[in-house]
């Protein structure tokens, strides 16, 4: 029997981020800045990171981006070091795409609920159980699951490529998000087996408190990331990747926003709309310590501190073995192209 792992979530950390006073914070980002450039390094960030790391990025003349857009921005970038700051599977994606270049983290402890509830041989088994089925799976996951797949996909581009492979007759075996999975399973009617796994944060939304939020900003609009549950996905105004709802941000004529997903996303959607407002989502009951707690433990992970270090000592090397990089770049190549 297939593990449910939205109902047996993996331990989730608790990290306490280090509080730097101003003054700190300062000097670290100039110790940083001062290192990339000796060391010829880029730094890629995730929506979700620290602020101060977002902007480290954009200013030195690297990204902040989705997972993907990550990856190719350090394999098409001409520095022979990345710095990615985000989860894991990120840093070994950008390894994939980039396997002559030296990619290192922060730390190496920032995991993912996903990628850590689809254990690669389990996820063997299913995928041997169910022979007749393309395999898909979404970008979040190990590099030795992404070399048992056929397809590769993002919560921006995933909808597309299965609704192409039903057009062609194809059944799908889907891991490892299962509310990602459902969704797109509802919007294209595709033949999917789905893998049970879940974020720890997006699955964590409630309907009840959103429509409680909305009686109080009834002119609110509401922006979901599809990796939440199916009830509140039902009543978003733009459902969509982290690229797509900030897009969605600037283009939809709302001034104010509720928005379901990970909190670090809303340093750069005051940034690109900086005349609206922007309202984190409920993720507990009225009784809750915390009405919002839509934030990544792994992702606060990511530090300025760490960061530094990691330039100034070459520490927290991502490290894959190159036949299964290779077998792993095969489904992204076929997402890459499918998008070209």
């Amino acid at each position: 029997m297939l593990r449910d792992y939205s109902l047996q979530p993996t331990e989730v950390p608790v990290h306490a981020p280090a509080l730097l006073s101003d003054v700190r914070r300062q000097e670290l980002k100039h110790e940083i800045k001062q290192l990339l450039a000796e060391r010829n390094a880029v730094l890629v960030s995730h929506y979700y990171v620290d602020g101060d790391i977002q902007d480290l990025a954009d200013e030195t003349g690297g990204c902040v981006a989705d997972s993907l857009e990550m990856a190719r921005f350090g394999r098409d970038h001409a520095a022979r070091t990345l710095i990615v700051a985000g989860v894991r599977f990120m840093g070994e994606t950008a390894k994939i795409l980039s396997p002559e270049k030296g990619v290192f983290m922060p730390t190496l402890d920032a995991e993912c609920s996903l990628d850590l509830g689809c254990p690669p041989d389990e996820f063997r088994a299913f995928c041997e159980a169910n022979p007749d089925r393309t395999v898909v799976v979404y970008a979040n996951t190990s590099v030795a699951v992404k070399a048992l797949a056929d397809w590769v996909v993002t919560s921006s581009v995933g909808l597309a490529i299965v609704e192409h492979l039903a057009a062609r007759g194809e059944k799908i075996l889907w891991a490892p998000d299962k509310h990602l999975g459902a969704f797109i399973r509802a919007k294209t009617g595709a033949d999917m087996v789905l893998w049970r796994g879940a974020c720890v944060v997006h699955e964590e939304f409630k309907l009840e408190a959103l429509h409680d939020m909305k009686r109080v900003y009834p002119d609110a609009g509401v922006l979901v990331h599809p990796e939440s549950p199916a009830a509140v996905i039902d009543i978003a105004d733009r459902v969509g990747s982290t690229s797509q709802i900030l897009r969605a941000a600037q283009d939809l004529p709302h001034d104010t926003f509720i928005v379901a997903t990970d909190r670090g996303m809303f340093h750069k959607l005051r940034k690109a709309a900086p005349g609206k407002r922007f309202i984190e989502a409920p993720t507990a009951g009225d009784g809750a310590m915390c009405r919002s707690c839509a934030h990544c433990p792994w992702m606060a992970m990511n530090e300025l501190e760490a960061l530094r270090d990691t330039l100034e000592y070459g520490n927290n090397e991502i490290r894959i073995d190159p036949e299964v990089g290779a077998r792993a770049m095969k489904p992204l190549q076929r997402m890459l192209d499918f998008q070209a």
